[in-house]
């Protein structure tokens, strides 16, 4: 049972959000879930309805203004899940998304300062150098780059990314200002005693999520491949052998639902969660896992040049998640793909608007 009697979650009415705010309402009815969101992203206001229907309250708010966030009393928990998840954002509008993930994470912990509550805060993969990262030893397989277990480096291996790998280096706007986040959450919970978790996250997916070419790709793809329209294979050579694990939504939430019943067990630690190398995919098996579901073969032409921060591989090891607190990811890629699928088939008419 949660002790968390009232919880704000941030970007609740984004994906991760949302989804996180009805799977709590379902196990934990007699709790008081507030979701703050400015509705920024397109489709997000396509779940306040299915959070009202849970009996959810919806904020509609910044944490970029502090004054929106004041008026909440007697929280237990902040679940941070808003940011702007762009890696290309950066390169066009620095200020919105250095506002959002960094002030807002600020204005967050100023609220958690005040009202005594607990903290979890849903980082990035994206706070690990995208330089060092594809200096890393890989071979080409026939369908996916791969690590190759011997590496120059700490913090790697053909598993995946720990959380030793190297923090010196670029790594993008948006990881830059995750990672800032992640520091001053540290600093607070040292000044204030706040208990906090810090989960680095790799591609998070699911139903509910509109994806877009820069963020939420295996929706994206998948959509695309539904509606019978174009894509790309860009940069790498354009042969869509760069690699990503993915996590199903309903597996970051057994691990939170995990650590907010024992955050004191669990406070300070920094966790990489992720589906690992045995739930990742490259783009080109991506395509042939579409095809089949879908029944579609679509056009994909290939874009040689990389894009500004893109990586070869990302896989997060799991190792320390698992062995702190029992969880690891279960849902395949399969049945991740077949779920999201059946989701835009499903409510198509309410989609076709801003997925296609």
């Amino acid at each position: 049972m949660s002790n968390h009697k009232k919880i704000l979650i941030t970007g609740g009415a984004g994906f991760v959000g949302s989804s996180l705010a009805i799977k709590l309402k379902i196990q934990y009815p007699k709790n008081h879930i507030i979701c703050l969101d400015n509705l920024k992203r397109r489709g997000s206001e396509l779940n306040i309805d299915r959070l009202k229907h849970y009996g959810i309250e919806f904020l509609h708010g910044d944490i970029r203004n502090k004054e929106d966030i004041e008026s909440i009393r007697d929280i237990n928990l902040i679940l941070e899940c808003s940011a702007e998840p762009s890696v290309l954002a950066g390169y066009n509008s620095p200020e919105y998304l250095i506002n959002t993930n960094l002030l807002g994470t600020i204005n967050c912990l100023e609220l958690a300062r005040k009202r005594k509550s607990d903290f979890i805060f849903l980082s990035t993969s994206r706070v690990y150098p995208f330089k060092t990262i594809n200096s890393l030893n890989f071979t080409v397989a026939k369908t996916r780059f791969e690590l190759k277990n011997k590496q120059d480096i700490i913090g790697v291996s053909a598993k995946g990314y720990t959380e030793n790998f190297p923090l010196q280096g670029s790594r993008s706007l948006y990881g830059a200002t995750k990672l800032a986040s992640e520091l001053l959450i540290q600093e607070y919970q040292e000044m204030y005693n706040i208990r906090a978790v810090i989960n680095r996250c790799g591609v998070i997916t699911g139903p509910w999520q509109f994806g877009k070419i820069d963020q939420g790709f295996v929706v994206l793809w998948i959509a695309k491949h539904f509606w019978k329209q174009k894509l790309s294979y860009i940069g790498f050579g354009g042969e869509g052998k760069q690699v990503r694990d993915i996590v199903h939504i309903d597996d970051l939430y057994n691990l939170i639902n995990i650590q907010l019943k024992n955050i004191g067990k669990f406070n300070g630690e920094i966790f990489n969660v992720g589906g690992g190398k045995n739930i990742s995919v490259s783009l080109n098996e991506l395509t042939s896992i579409c095809e089949k579901i879908t029944g579609n073969k679509i056009k994909i032409s290939k874009i040689q040049d990389n894009r500004n921060a893109d990586i070869r591989i990302y896989l997060t090891d799991n190792t320390k998640v698992t062995k702190l607190t029992g969880w690891q990811p279960k849902i395949s890629i399969t049945n991740i793909i077949e779920g999201i699928h059946n989701w835009i088939k499903n409510n198509e008419k309410q989609l076709i608007k801003v997925l296609k």
